[in-house]
């Protein structure tokens, strides 16, 4: 038996007239809309009624399973978890929908030890979080204080300082701004450098070194690098600071002064009288 071919059901055009009367409206209904939003957003009973219907929209995402499931964090070393969590606002069954990753960015960017965070939401039910922490690079002393400071020379603001005493002490005004270049120069001879308590800045010229709390070394304006590798090639050929020395100043371009500390002189061991003579008996 043959098939039968049902008629196809003839579709209504709308006339011209309509047409253009729903090509008109319908942007003009749009934004109607809009501006009603913005309307209502205006009056506190308006703010509550958009509100209320946001969040049944969150919470209709919500059941049909849009909800935060895991949080993934790259980049972290410094920051505590917690801390991280707070920032996001956000947990496991949290409507990941309600998750604002500009408001978790700035949050994030708000703490001690993060430079820079990116958020995305990744649906249906994952949290992506990407750090970029400050690394510490010295401890700056100025004005009578003590403070972080990272390779950009902006300031950690963090209070206890103690788990960072290996790091180095640069002081003066300008000192941050110049301390990484100064810093990867001591990398350089590394068996050196950690013998480097601290790195004063001279007139915003140049640089005084501090060694084992007592040595110090005056570098040269436009050639610390060299003068720097020169001083470790003396240390390890001669010992040159394993003797009791005060001073190396190494801004001349064609010799080294050292000083030396100042030996105290022995006191003369006084001589003995003669004992008098006892009286014959």
């Amino acid at each position: 038996m043959p098939a039968v071919k049902l008629p196809r059901p003839r579709r209504r055009r709308l006339s011209r007239e309509a047409r253009r009367t729903v090509l008109w409206t319908a942007p003009a209904l749009l934004i109607a809309g809009i501006f009603g939003a913005i309307v209502l957003s205006r009056s506190p009973l308006g703010q509550t009624l958009l509100r209320g219907v946001g969040d049944g929209a969150i919470a209709a995402t919500a059941a049909m399973g849009l909800v935060v499931t895991d949080i993934e964090v790259e980049g972290r070393e410094t920051t505590e978890p917690a801390t991280i969590l707070a920032a996001l606002d956000a947990a496991r069954g949290t409507p990941i929908l309600a998750v604002s990753p500009s408001r978790a960015k700035e949050q994030l960017q708000s703490l001690p030890w993060v430079r820079s965070a990116a958020i995305e939401r990744r649906l249906p039910g994952t949290l992506y979080v990407r750090l970029v922490e400050r690394k510490p690079l010295a401890v700056w002393q100025h004005g009578g204080k003590h403070e972080l400071i990272d390779r950009d020379g902006a300031v950690i603001p963090v209070r206890d300082l103690s788990r960072f005493a290996r790091l180095p002490t640069v002081v003066g005004a300008d000192a941050p701004r110049h301390a990484r270049v100064l810093i990867d120069m001591l990398a350089s001879e590394p068996d050196l450098a950690a013998r480097v308590t601290a790195a004063i800045r001279v007139g915003d010229r140049r640089w005084n070194l501090r060694l084992d709390r007592a040595i110090e070394i005056y570098l040269p304006e436009g050639r610390a690098a060299a003068a720097w590798a020169q001083l470790a090639e003396l240390e390890r050929t001669n010992g040159l600071l394993k003797r009791d020395v005060q001073t190396v100043d190494m801004r001349l371009p064609d010799r080294l002064v050292i000083r030396a500390n100042a030996v105290a002189p022995k006191e003369a061991t006084p001589a003995k009288r003669p004992r008098p003579a006892g009286k014959a008996t």
